[in-house]
């Protein structure tokens, strides 16, 4: 099988995420794609966070849109930062006769080679990149070349959907209208929990 790994802080999933897991699902043959929240990313500040049993719960809310998108705990349960390399190693050893695929949007791509253990990465799952920007794709084909020595990188030419789960936060707290970025089920989750500021509406 071809196990697509997607990771990020969901905070909250919007449309943009299962875009891009759906176009990696479509365009590399994925079977399965695990979208895997985040504890502690090491770019961001866990101030704003939504309660962890509540990010798994959208995403599941999310996901079930699309038999193929599944929802992985792995980083949650875990006790340390959510590196991508300890994930990639994680998904090795359940599927180990498996292609195993490390998802990421184009913006991730082109500083790939900051991260943590990049070049092992590399030796243990293919990079799956998915434009996020329409205007990136000479950028996204260059960087693509110059990681292609390390190990194999594919890139997905979907039509991106730009979505930003920081102004959905803002919206939110402004009492702004925020569902046309998000899944009906989601939005209802949102408001009934009075996440993000959110007023409850039940």
């Amino acid at each position: 099988m071809r196990i697509g790994i997607y990771g990020g802080s969901f905070n909250p999933v919007h449309k943009g995420h299962i875009h891009l897991a759906k176009a990696a699902a479509d365009s590399f043959g994925l079977d399965r794609v695990f979208l895997v929240p985040s504890k502690v990313s090491p770019h961001r500040s866990s101030a704003e966070y939504a309660p962890e049993p509540d990010r798994i719960a959208m995403l599941a809310l999310a996901c079930a849109e699309d038999e193929r998108l599944r929802v992985s705990s792995f980083e949650l349960d875990s006790d340390r930062i959510s590196y991508s390399v300890y994930t990639v190693r994680y998904f090795r050893s359940l599927y180990p006769d498996s292609q195993i695929w490390l998802l990421m949007g184009s913006d991730m791509l082109l500083t790939f080679d900051q991260w943590k253990s990049w070049q092992d990465i590399m030796k243990e799952a293919v990079i799956g990149a998915v434009s996020r920007n329409g205007g990136d794709l000479p950028q996204l084909e260059a960087k693509a070349e110059e990681l292609s020595k390390y190990g194999r990188v594919e890139l997905s030419r979907s039509a991106p959907v730009e979505v930003s789960s920081s102004e959905i936060r803002k919206k939110i707290e402004n009492n702004e209208d925020f569902a046309c970025y998000l899944s009906e089920n989601v939005v209802q989750y949102i408001r009934y929990r009075g996440l993000y500021g959110s007023c409850q509406n039940i």
